[in-house]
């Protein structure tokens, strides 16, 4: 009986041992190993303990742009398997998931224990050995003349031997020696999906306020990331700060996360439309005091911030602001700047950007392209996706891919 070992015993790897066995006609011996206390700790926390198992997008070439790392090879590998696939295979199981408003995709029960619980039953359902606390100390290659197993030197110093090994540790860098000493490259992991800190402004006084639409970037540098933004007391967090950690990772990194900041609280809104707004304002509520006759979209504390930045008396009416006004606090509100002095830690979700290099794997089957029978899924590959489910996606496609791969291998299906 060919014996199949995965490390790791998160999303991924429990989701191929699971995968491997659906598709088998008889049952294999398959262990998963986790050096951890209990497996799918990420499941766990993510989405807040709600688990952000999926995004509600079911166009392969568009899921794919949702990865700063990794978009050319998901994309073929999005039309095996994506989100409604991912949907059918809970419902299958008894999970039913529901949508919300900005895509992402939760069980309904809202508790990562009910996606848990799903993953426990199929393991002992499907008699897979879960081995818990079981760290891996080397993995080494013993190539004979009709073939090769896969020798694992255990922490507690037992050994064994497996034909069939999957990679799915996530970002570690044990696993990464381990591939590199077996001839792949690996590309330097650096932290994705962070917080963003920034020096010291009075505009942390107005934590916990956020905008619908807002746009952030690297002052004259990259893309604008638009979604909503939320203040914290140490700088910004929220999607737009989200995703533009996950776009600019390597960026931040190299400058040590000291960066210009510039965000359009509006969006997508310029200064130059805001500006005619403001004279249409102007000449229909002139006799209103700027105070008390907002931009609808602004919390009343977020519009007498901008005000104060620039130097407009809340109690002046809108008949009395000069041109240099209106334009002053346009461009405030469009092109605010902000010192980014440090980055934070993204409670519900964390992300690597690199890991074993794509062109390393063959993403049709997820199988080393230098070592046969063995596989690489989730976030051990350098493939990062943006906050909403999207790494979690990842984990569901490449584990299937390998999955089906192993099983088409071993003549089960």
């Amino acid at each position: 009986m060919q014996r199949i070992a995965i490390i790791g015993g998160g999303a991924s790897g429990c989701f191929a041992g699971i995968q491997i066995q659906e598709l088998s006609k008889s049952s294999f011996d398959i262990s998963i190993f986790e050096k951890s206390k209990e497996p799918l700790s990420k499941l766990r926390i993510s989405g807040g303990g709600r688990c952000n198992v999926t995004h509600n997008l079911d166009d392969p070439e568009l899921l794919s742009l949702k990865y700063p790392r990794g978009q050319k090879e998901l994309r073929w590998a999005f039309e095996s398997f994506q989100p409604k696939d991912t949907v059918e295979w809970f419902r299958s199981k008894g999970v039913v998931l529901k949508i919300e408003s900005d895509g992402r995709m939760f069980p309904i029960t809202d508790s990562s224990e009910t996606i848990i619980d799903c993953f426990m039953k199929e393991i002992d359902k499907r008699k897979i050995n879960l081995y818990l606390q079981k760290g891996i100390q080397s993995i080494f290659l013993n190539e004979q003349a009709d073939s090769s197993v896969f020798k694992l030197t255990f922490e507690d110093g037992t050994d064994d031997v497996f034909d069939i090994v999957i990679l799915a540790s996530g970002s570690n860098r044990r696993s990464w020696k381990w591939m590199e000493a077996l001839g792949h490259k690996i590309i330097d992991p650096v932290p994705s999906l962070f917080t963003l800190g920034i020096e010291t402004s009075s505009i942390t006084s107005l934590a916990g306020l956020s905008m619908p639409k807002a746009s952030i970037r690297i002052y004259h540098k990259g893309k604008w990331q638009t979604s909503p933004l939320l203040i914290t007391h140490w700088g910004f967090s929220g999607p737009a700060a989200l995703r533009l950690s996950a776009w600019e990772a390597r960026s931040l990194f190299e400058m040590n996360y000291k960066a210009d900041l510039e965000i359009n609280w509006l969006g997508d809104i310029n200064s130059q439309i805001l500006e005619e707004t403001f004279y249409q304002y102007k000449e229909d509520f002139g006799s209103s005091k700027i105070s008390n006759k907002k931009v609808p979209d602004f919390p009343t504390r977020l519009w007498e911030w901008f005000l104060s930045e620039s130097q407009i008396d809340k109690d002046k009416k809108w008949i009395d602001l000069s041109k240099n006004d209106l334009r002053t606090l346009a461009n405030c509100i469009c092109h605010c700047k902000f010192k980014m002095n440090s980055k934070g830690v993204f409670k519900e979700e964390f992300v690597t950007a690199g890991g074993i290099s794509r062109k390393d794997i063959n993403f049709k089957t997820m199988q080393s392209k230098i070592i046969p029978n063995l596989y690489f899924t989730g976030e051990v590959i350098d493939v990062d996706g943006i906050t909403g489910g999207f790494n979690f996606q990842n984990a569901w496609t490449t584990a299937t891919l390998a999955a089906r791969d192993i099983a088409d291998k071993l003549k089960i299906t």
